[in-house]
């Protein structure tokens, strides 16, 4: 894989791994504030609890008053006040169902009956089958209180509205912290692949222009050289490569636009594209054709797919070191075309089976990794169709498969 390929990758890996931290920091801190606000509001339930203790035994008006301004001072936390059998004597700091206003009532009596059912099922779903004495020390929301010797009462609280809702307050956060990394993640790759796609167009669109020039006096030396009697077989050949530089041009000047599709036949163009391919690899190098027996019509841009089955031809052929096999199959499937193929090589790791694709990733010394990049991008963009691994093993060889659109009329 080359440099630059990995960079990007360690790159995006940093760039998660920076914002993980950040949420697990976010997360500590924000859990740590709720758990000492917490704390604060069993601190200020036991003084609200002692101090309803005091007042059931005080003597003299001065300190009833004092301990029954601190009663009063609770006005956020919700509270219940309870006999040993689990009967609700007082409440404070409930939203009921039938609106009560603020410190119209605290005594449960005076509650109507759709209220009071409303707190016997909070107090239900709080205790359970357990006694309040079990409760008391086992959960921090339930305390005892000694209103006389021997008489005990027991206060039930529930976490405040503020409490609630900043126990909720960190994970609504990090959601939205994940969805802005996610945007500015994906914004950053696509701009990215934007800048590549534009500098790919350009070098291709500029490779066309530069070799205009020179396949034009090519051409016109083949023509002198005719004209000055060389050998026929010598300029046929010469003939053969200036054309096929041309048809490299072509191609390059057509990434980056949307080439115009033709009807073309599937089976012929193969053949017709690999006639160049079979002079000019190894003669150890089986080329082998299975088609269907129908020749099916495809919509291609026939230039390009020649590039596709070329690219994956050389493909095979670097695979297999320049000694195997190549099969190149033809089917149709239910709404698709399907090619095959299929080489005797060295396989591709299951892991790396969408790496190939990247751009950049190559096996081999000398090489961009961009074959297989524009083979993806000429089928799946430019065709609407899809290109993929579908099977691989280590030292026994790879198979690559396209699928085109069928013309439904066939």
């Amino acid at each position: 894989m080359k440099l630059s390929a990995i960079s990007d990758q360690y790159g995006k890996t940093i760039f998660l791994i920076c914002s993980a931290i950040s949420v697990i920091i976010f997360l500590i801190i924000s859990t740590n504030l709720v758990k000492q606000l917490s704390i604060q509001e069993r601190e200020r339930m036991n003084i609200w609890a002692s101090a309803t203790e005091k007042m059931a035994q005080v003597e003299g008006n001065a300190d009833f008053e004092f301990l029954l301004n601190i009663i009063a001072q609770n006005n956020s936390i919700p509270v219940m006040v309870t006999d040993a059998d689990k009967n609700i004597l007082e409440y404070r700091n409930y939203e009921l169902p039938d609106h009560v206003a603020d410190g119209e009532h605290v005594v449960f009596s005076d509650l109507t009956e759709r209220n009071q059912k409303f707190l016997e099922k909070r107090l239900g779903k709080a205790v359970g089958n357990k006694s309040l004495d079990k409760l008391v020390g086992a959960d921090p929301h339930f305390i005892r209180v000694e209103v006389y010797p021997g008489i005990n009462q027991y206060i039930y609280y529930e976490d405040s509205i503020l409490l609630r809702r900043l126990s909720l307050y960190p994970y609504v956060v990090l959601a939205v912290m994940i969805v802005l990394v996610l945007i500015i993640y994906t914004a950053v790759v696509y701009t990215k692949k934007a800048e590549q796609n534009r500098v790919w167009v350009g070098l291709s669109k500029e490779t066309a222009h530069q070799l205009g020039t020179p396949i034009s006096s090519l051409m016109a030396w083949s023509q002198y050289l005719e004209a000055c009697g060389t050998d026929q077989e010598v300029t046929s050949e010469i003939d053969k490569d200036v054309k096929r530089l041309s048809k490299i041009a072509e191609r390059f000047s057509k990434i980056g636009s949307r080439p115009s599709l033709e009807l073309e036949y599937l089976n012929q163009t193969i053949e017709s594209s690999l006639e160049y391919m079979r002079g000019r690899i190894s003669g150890k190098v089986s080329l082998n054709f299975h088609f269907g027996e129908d020749d099916f019509g495809v919509m291609v841009s026939t230039s390009l797919f020649e590039w596709v089955m070329e690219n994956l031809t050389k493909n095979a052929v670097d695979a297999m070191s320049g000694v195997g096999e190549i099969h190149i199959t033809t089917g149709r499937g239910k709404d698709f075309i399907w090619i095959e193929v299929r080489d005797t090589g060295k396989g591709i790791p299951r892991k790396n089976f969408a790496k190939v694709f990247n751009p950049g990733y190559t096996t081999k010394e000398r090489g961009w990794g961009l074959g297989l990049t524009l083979v993806k991008r000429i089928i799946e963009e430019y065709h609407d169709g899809r290109i993929y691994v579908k099977e691989s093993e280590i030292g026994k060889g790879t198979t690559f498969r396209i699928e085109l659109p069928i013309i439904k009329d066939q």
